[in-house]
């Protein structure tokens, strides 16, 4: 039996090692990341809430969807950390870009991820929907 300490290090290091290998836009490598069934939800009324279920739903629909309005050599990440206990991981980061009509976008973000079995299991996002909606999808 995996003790509370070595399964919050282990989601932890999953959860830091998807969001390293996000900056590099390598879609291949970040399918590894997660399970077959992985939910990831993003609350709101916009476009693109609801949940997206598994990694092909989430990295070639939704993901494709939000950066369709950004131009691609604008997009930045600033990750800020992460707070684990157990199968729980909570991230933080910013993301910024400038929208295809040239308008600056700002978003801070957070997300819990679920790690089962050295997979993500379940992300669910939070950020200002608001700002999304009036950058990105008005």
């Amino acid at each position: 039996m995996t003790s509370t300490a070595a399964l919050t290090e282990q989601s932890k290091a999953v959860v830091l090692n998807y969001m390293e290998t996000l900056t590099t836009g390598d879609f291949d490598a970040l399918r590894g990341f997660f399970a077959a069934d992985t939910t990831w939800t993003l609350a709101g009324d916009l476009p693109v809430s609801g949940t997206w279920t598994g990694p092909e739903e989430i990295l070639d629909v939704f993901v494709p969807k939000v950066a369709a309005k950004l131009v691609p050599e604008s997009m930045e990440l600033e990750f800020h950390g992460v707070i684990a206990e157990g199968e729980r991981v909570l991230a933080e980061w910013d993301t910024r870009g400038t929208t295809l009509d040239g308008r600056a976008y700002q978003q801070h973000c957070l997300a819990v991820f679920t790690v089962r079995d050295g997979r993500i299991a379940a992300v669910r996002e939070h950020f200002d929907t608001l700002h999304a909606q009036q950058i990105l999808f008005s």
